[in-house]
């Protein structure tokens, strides 16, 4: 059956977690805030469901354990149909980011969402092999993607795969600082999101970007450099300070509500 032209499907409500990437970071909002995969996949949820509700509880630059002890008990109390989860990719970027303690932690947090009842959609890491410095921990990301997927397999969850994603080595996918995704970034894991969850869409994530100009090496130089300057600089002086980027910061969208048109990214 179809709902205004959209097809219907089973979902009623989803909160999503996580960190900057759930949060929505680089991807602007209508209203000066930011949007995100997570709030699009809502829109899109929305469109095929009356009643829809949603809540994004994602804080930029989270650990996986405060994501669980913050999060985790405010998406049970909430009792959605589905848990959006996707954390780890800040303790994997440090040097004692451990794959295997943090999957640990996750087949935990996962374990008890379950127990609630939810259906939980968990994400991998993206594949960072064309990212600089990131290319670093790939061998961890690695590492923790297979626990993601046995830890899915286990608890019957649904998976969000963000590693298998060819499109996202493009690029234009990705914001200036090169760790979070440009809004077509985000519109292409909102799309898999709907695909992994079973929504039908008018659009196909696998679709390559359109050709674009080579850059010349002058020009990635001075990529290189603005990047170290303005982005690379400032994330290592927090880690050395023991500040985050979300110290202070509340989730921008704490209850379980329906979706207003204009209220997403406050």
């Amino acid at each position: 059956m179809r709902r205004n032209g959209v097809p219907e499907h089973p979902w009623r409500s989803l909160v999503a977690l996580g960190d900057s990437f759930t949060e929505g970071m680089d991807d602007p909002g209508p209203d000066g805030g930011v949007r995100g995969w997570a709030d699009r996949l809502a829109e899109r949820l929305d469109a095929g469901t009356s009643g829809f509700r949603y809540a994004n509880l994602a804080v930029r630059g989270k650990l996986l354990h405060q994501v669980i002890e913050d999060q985790v008990p405010r998406a049970v109390s909430a009792e959605p149909d589905v848990v959006a989860l996707t954390a780890g990719g800040n303790d994997l970027i440090r040097p004692s980011g451990d794959p295997d303690a943090l999957a640990a932690q996750l087949d935990h947090a996962v374990a008890t969402l379950r127990a609630s009842g939810a259906q939980v959609l968990v994400g991998t890491g993206f594949d960072p092999r064309e990212r600089p410095v990131m290319r670093r921990v790939r061998g961890r990301v690695g590492t923790y993607n297979s626990h993601v997927h046995a830890i899915a397999a286990h608890h019957g969850c649904l998976v969000l795969d963000l590693w298998s994603m060819p499109v996202l080595q493009d690029s234009r996918a990705w914001s200036d600082d090169r760790l979070h995704l440009a809004p077509e970034g985000h519109r292409r894991v909102a799309l898999r999101a709907c695909e992994a969850l079973g929504v039908p869409v008018d659009a196909d994530w696998r679709e390559p970007l359109p050709p674009g100009r080579e850059q010349t090496w002058q020009v990635q130089r001075a990529g290189d450099l603005h990047w170290v300057r303005h982005h690379l600089a400032p994330w290592i002086g927090r880690r050395l300070q023991g500040r985050s980027s979300g110290d202070g910061r509340r989730p921008k969208r704490p209850d379980l509500r329906e979706l207003v048109p204009g209220s997403e990214g406050r």
